[in-house]
């Protein structure tokens, strides 16, 4: 359990210091959502 947690204490570490500002995390998430919405559209 302590390695799971390790782990992801690292990953979440590593994805926000892949954005400098709140701001960035924010573009990512919604790049993220724009990506996903236009998979489901075009499988339409």
């Amino acid at each position: 359990m302590r390695k799971l947690v390790g782990l992801a204490l690292v990953a979440g570490a590593l994805l926000v210091s892949a954005c400098n500002t709140v701001e960035g995390a924010g573009k990512d998430v919604s790049s993220a959502g724009d990506a996903v919405a236009k998979t489901a559209h075009d499988t339409k």
